[in-house]
């Protein structure tokens, strides 16, 4: 693209807004930062789009959001007049511009013929999905960039299951978009009767269906209001729904007041991610002043949830995404099979870069478990599926990045169903005395002890996710035996759904292609290399075994500089 073309064609429009011209005509003068602009356009992709917010064809500004809306309007009206009456549900998070963006989606829509339900105030990301399915409409739209930093915002849509919309028709949508050349030509139609707001009820209706879903009801009831439990919601859309639900479940809970508020600049934290300690360390610091057992804390947009436990020497350490997965596994199957509630065709559902220790626990309450390409959304076709066909009855599903959904009630991750599932678990480990930070050493010493890692490689510039998918596909062309000391035994393509032995036997798999190589290793160790969907990063995954976490480490070090060298080798 004619970056300097496009740049002037901005700023001499007079429909530009005067935020715009201002912002544009200060960089006049910075060639790098006018090609980064406009030397492209921000990639619409199957989790819809996401970038640094400004003025731009390559940011996250009305412009580039009213476009995008255009184009899912013209899908929608492709589907006739039942999906424009039943219309869109808009949600958004605390971030920068958010409520702009949301409004402006809802203007478009409504442009179009179609209706659009808005949200009156901040909503996080399970109840955009919930909502989908409670007011029966074609697609749902989410303004949020999970937790990356506060420059960025992002767009995701939703069909009609309240799962993230499905490559087939995001694809569609894609070519509408693609269409438009005119940026600023897009039009909403701010004062029509069809934006409307979305029930009060729908709030009430969401914690209800969470409730049901309580497993140690005794418990709770001895010891939930005794609990010190510390909350944060990192001034996200996470703070009203987690606390209600806690609070309707007898649940006592200390908040973070100063990370009550709905702060675009997330001021407190370097970043909004609750996967990092630091992201904790205020409801680590509080906890430690009231001597409280647990920390949890939510992101901006309240699908992920971090969690930080006292361990033997009564110091908070975080816990991975992957271990909080594996105890709500494990307390999820036993509270279960405790109360012959296990269905006999129960099923678990995980992505496949997420820690394999949950296979042996699946295998020990004979619980079948599915793994799917990496996305919420896949999980979402899972339950769908079984919904429609009866094979399975879904229990729970988990991925790596700090992802919890229990329950059907939403088709994406929901960290708050995850953080009453926490509370119950923190009150039904102490109901029969032990703490939930020995729960995981039991697991451990059951199962084998298993260090998860996640990893990610930066890149920069116009053509980042262009040289990031480059270099998994030059891994699909090297012979790899061994990989830090460990064998392969196999390699896994998944842009060909194919797994390749060591001994040359090729094997099909009965999963979506998406662009990944992962790593088989002896011992049940893996390593997985791909491309971020959502952001120019490169994401490595390590599940190592070994006899204990020292070892484990230090496998761990040796392996990253196998890695290492090896994506040197790939970009050659």
């Amino acid at each position: 693209m004619d970056y300097q073309k496009n740049y002037q064609s901005w700023l001499n429009d007079q429909r530009l807004l005067d935020e715009a011209r201002e912002e544009l005509t200060a960089i006049q003068n910075d060639e790098k930062e006018k090609e980064f602009r406009f030397g492209g356009e921000l990639e619409f992709g199957t989790a819809g789009m996401r970038g640094i917010i400004g003025y731009g064809t390559n940011m996250m500004n009305v412009y580039t959001v009213m476009r995008a809306t255009q184009g899912l309007s013209e899908f929608i009206l492709t589907l006739g007049e039942d999906a424009k009456k039943r219309g869109v549900v808009i949600s958004y998070d605390t971030r920068r511009k958010s409520e702009e963006f949301a409004k402006a989606s809802a203007m478009v829509l409504a442009k179009n013929g179609i209706k659009a339900y808005l949200f009156d105030d901040v909503h996080p990301v399970p109840m955009l999905s919930y909502a989908v399915r409670y007011l029966k409409t074609i697609a749902g739209i989410m303004i949020t960039a999970s937790h990356n930093p506060k420059e960025y915002n992002g767009y995701k849509v939703y069909g009609e299951d309240g799962a993230q919309m499905s490559p087939e028709d995001t694809a569609k949508v894609v070519d509408y978009i693609q269409k438009i050349n005119d940026y600023l030509s897009v039009e909403g139609d701010e004062k029509s009767d069809l934006i409307v707001s979305v029930p009060k009820q729908l709030d009430e209706d969401y914690i209800e269906e969470l409730s049901k879903l309580c497993l140690s009801e005794n418990a709770v009831k001895q010891c939930g209001k005794e609990l010190k439990l510390v909350y944060t919601p990192v001034h996200g859309s996470g703070f009203a729904p987690v606390m209600k639900i806690l609070k309707k479940l007898g649940i006592n809970v200390t908040v973070v007041e100063e990370q009550t508020t709905k702060d675009t600049e997330f001021s407190t934290v370097k970043v909004p991610n609750p996967e990092y300690k630091e992201t904790l360390s205020m409801g680590i610091a509080l906890a430690n002043k009231i001597d409280a057992d647990v920390v949890f804390g939510t992101d901006p947009d309240s699908d992920r949830l971090g969690v930080a436990l006292k361990n033997e020497k009564g110091e908070f350490v975080a816990l991975s995404g992957n271990q909080v997965g594996i105890l709500l596994l494990d307390y999820i199957l036993t509270r279960l099979k405790e109360d012959n509630q296990m269905p006999t065709n129960a099923a678990v559902v995980k992505s496949f870069v997420t820690t394999g220790m949950a296979k042996a626990i699946c295998d020990e309450f004979g619980v079948t478990l599915f793994e799917t390409p990496v996305g919420f959304k896949f999980i979402g076709e899972k339950i769908k599926q079984w919904e429609a066909d009866g094979k399975y009855t879904y229990v729970f599903g988990f991925e790596e990045s700090c992802g919890y959904l229990r329950g059907t009630h939403a088709r994406d991750k929901d960290a708050v169903v995850a953080s009453m599932l926490c509370a119950e678990m923190v009150c039904y480990y102490t109901y029969i005395g032990k703490t939930v930070y020995q729960r995981l050493q039991e697991i451990y010493a059951k199962y084998g002890f298993v260090l998860d890692k996640t990893e990610s490689v930066q890149y920069f510039g116009l053509n980042a996710m262009k040289e990031m998918n480059g270099v998994v596909d030059g891994l699909k062309r090297l012979k790899v035996e061994t990989l830090g000391g460990l064998k392969v035994d196999a390699v896994r393509d998944y842009s060909l759904a194919k797994r390749v032995t060591a001994t040359g036997e090729i094997e099909s798999l009965d999963i979506p292609k998406c662009n990944c190589v992962y790593y088989e290793l002896s011992g049940g160790s893996f390593v997985c290399v791909r491309p971020s969907g959502t952001e120019p990063k490169l994401k490595i995954y390590y599940s190592l075994r070994a006899k204990n976490e020292e070892l484990a480490s230090a496998k761990l070090e040796e392996m990253k500089v196998a890695v290492s060298e090896l994506l040197e080798k790939a970009k050659n």
